[in-house]
């Protein structure tokens, strides 16, 4: 197993966090959370999971990395809530509407809901910080994103991410209480921005992962990324996201990191689709289900998006991986920086 890292002094300003979600990122954000001084309770799911923390580990999501004591586990929700100063959501962004219903009778008033899944829900377009302000209208909602393996959290390897609410002061105050020895967090006022970057940068995943399982090249997988890149700055300017939100780590850093590495899971869900492999079994990738609605976005405000449109269609069986990239090599000729 690997050597746990040694938790930060607990200082007495210590926060309750409570961390909905017993996978490899509610895992990695617990520890981070620790590591920082907080007092940690996470929430999961199965009484397997919660006995594995228990005991140290949790060989489900994160094998072969020691989970430091000092984060109590519980499956029992309002448990986990009680008396929280901060609530991190990390549970999958097509059931979050689920679990917030079942937790808004145990949130306490005002702490902050800080959404650290990426996505876009399937059935209504919206995005999840639109969910939490209608399931808990009393509480300040906030993103926390940007390019960040749940493995490298965990072993405590450095990383930097972004914090963003549209409070800037409370952005900079969750900002400053998250960040750690090895756990950089930069602070944002623009929330929507940091959503998009890193709900549709999933879809690019897949896409960079079918390139590469179908053997097209480096130079297909360059191109693939950076013209997916304007269609991310397209749909981001329609829902008034900042240019230099989309420039930044939830944005084009995150956008570099899952699009480069089989760690991603979105990444080897489209490198099993280049390849013609099966997909059953495979690790959730948010994309999936974030590529049709984002596809459906587009269309519905005469948004250029040729790219997310073709993730779509191949994730639909509309399209091979093949012919997806043929469509798209035909396409009119226009000038680069015609977005």
């Amino acid at each position: 197993m690997t050597k746990k890292g040694t938790p930060s002094k607990r200082p007495a300003s210590g926060w309750r966090v409570a961390v909905l979600g017993g996978g490899a990122w509610g895992t990695a954000l617990a520890l981070a959370m620790l590591r920082a001084g907080h007092f940690v309770r996470l929430y999961a799911r199965d009484d397997e999971t919660v006995a594995a923390i228990d005991r140290g580990e949790n060989p489900r999501y994160l094998p072969g990395i020691e989970i430091e004591p000092g984060i109590v586990a519980t499956s029992d929700i309002g448990a986990a809530l009680d008396s929280a100063d901060c609530v991190l959501a990390v549970t999958p962004a097509q059931s979050l509407r689920a679990v917030l219903a079942t937790a808004a009778g145990h949130v306490p008033p005002r702490a902050p809901l800080v959404l650290c899944a990426k996505g876009i829900e399937r059935g209504t377009g919206a995005l999840l910080s639109s969910i939490v302000e209608e399931s808990l209208p009393g509480n300040p909602v906030a993103a926390l994103s940007g390019p960040s393996f749940a493995g490298d959290v965990a072993r405590g390897l450095p990383t930097a991410v972004v914090v963003a609410a549209r409070n800037g002061a409370l952005a900079a105050e969750l900002a400053a209480r998250f960040s750690a020895e090895n756990l950089r967090c930069y602070s944002s006022d623009d929330l929507i921005g940091v959503e998009i970057g890193g709900a549709l940068k999933n879809v690019f995943a897949i896409a960079a992962g079918a390139v590469t399982g179908a053997g097209l090249g480096a130079s297909a997988q360059a191109a693939m990324v950076t013209r997916g890149f304007v269609e991310l700055r397209r749909i981001g300017a329609a829902f008034g996201a900042k240019p230099e939100t989309l420039m930044g780590l939830s944005g084009l850093g995150d956008l570099i990191l899952t699009c480069s590495s089989a760690q991603s899971r979105n990444f080897a869900y489209g490198l099993a689709l280049g390849r013609d492999r099966p997909l059953a079994g495979l690790s959730l990738a948010e994309g999936v289900p974030t590529a049709g609605i984002a596809a459906r976005i587009a269309a519905e405000r005469g948004i250029d998006a040729p790219i997310i449109s073709a993730v779509a269609a191949i994730l639909d069986g509309k399209l091979t991986v093949g012919e997806a990239v043929t469509a798209l090599m035909a396409r009119p000729l226009k000038t680069e920086t015609d977005i």
